[in-house]
């Protein structure tokens, strides 16, 4: 099951550098299921892999000019005020059962799994859903900055629960509160999740709780291999092609959750 976990984790890389998100999110189910982690560990290991794998495709974009780091910063430091509360503060105070009606009790893994679940069922419908993006913009960055605060820690939080990027969370945000083209709403997208990811972990779960390091660098060392790989793939293969079909591969997915911790364990 292992050996099936970490050629996941080079999937989850392909997808990055294929189609250029959506994998990530596969990282929580791929350490609970394969490996055996517990949600706290899981979510917390999924905010580090999703942030470097995000770094490393925020650079790549930078080199080619597509990113605006001063949105990334007016939006990227509240979503690391979002994550940083949630890990650092709310989740280690959960208790392990959030209610009990009659014999059914709801537990943390179930509301952490279960926001994962609605998450990777938006992820997949941006994916189905043929939408055409505005290809750019004219005139200078405007900031609406009452609403990126907002979304920024609305973002962040999610982020925090569930130790997913939330890409297509952010996207539409930008296009939305700001007038950047397309191609640097997407470098900056990553920048953003890197940021946030990243220091998230770094300043909530790695303070609090006991980190395999040699395990979360093999498997991160892993999925950055195949972003590598992904981008070559590219050359010869249409991403777009590939995308609704890992949009259905996440449908699947959820319901896997689904019937692992709602019925199966109930």
């Amino acid at each position: 099951m292992e050996i099936v976990g970490f050629i996941m984790a080079l999937v989850i890389g392909v997808s990055l550098g294929l189609i250029g998100g959506g994998g990530s999110i596969l990282a929580v189910p791929v350490l609970a299921y394969m490996f055996g982690l517990d949600e706290k560990i899981a979510t917390a290991y999924s905010l580090f892999i999703v942030g470097t794998g995000a770094l490393v495709g925020g650079l790549k974009h930078s080199q080619n000019k597509n990113v605006d780091w001063r949105t990334a910063m007016v939006f990227g430091l509240p979503a690391v005020v979002g994550v940083w509360i949630i890990r650092h503060f709310v989740v280690p105070a959960l208790p392990d059962t959030l209610f009990t009606v009659s014999d059914f009790s709801f537990t943390r893994r179930m509301g952490m799994f279960g926001l994962l679940a609605i998450l990777m069922l938006a992820s997949a419908y941006s994916m189905l859903k043929d939408k055409k993006i505005e290809e750019g913009r004219i005139g200078n960055v405007i900031y609406n900055y009452p609403l990126i605060l907002i979304e920024g820690i609305i973002v962040g939080a999610i982020t925090g629960f569930v130790g997913a990027g939330g890409g297509f969370l952010i996207i539409p945000a930008l296009m939305l509160l700001t007038n950047l083209d397309i191609k640097k709403v997407i470098g900056t997208s990553l920048i953003i999740i890197a940021f946030k990811s990243l220091l998230g972990f770094l300043l909530g779960d790695s303070l609090i709780l006991f980190i395999d390091w040699q395990f979360l660098m093999v498997f991160s060392i892993i999925t950055l291999v195949g972003i590598f790989l992904g981008l070559y793939l590219g050359k010869f293969i249409d991403g777009k092609k590939l995308k609704k079909g890992f949009g259905y591969f996440i449908l699947m997915m959820v319901l896997f959750i689904f019937i692992m911790e709602f019925l199966i364990k109930n």
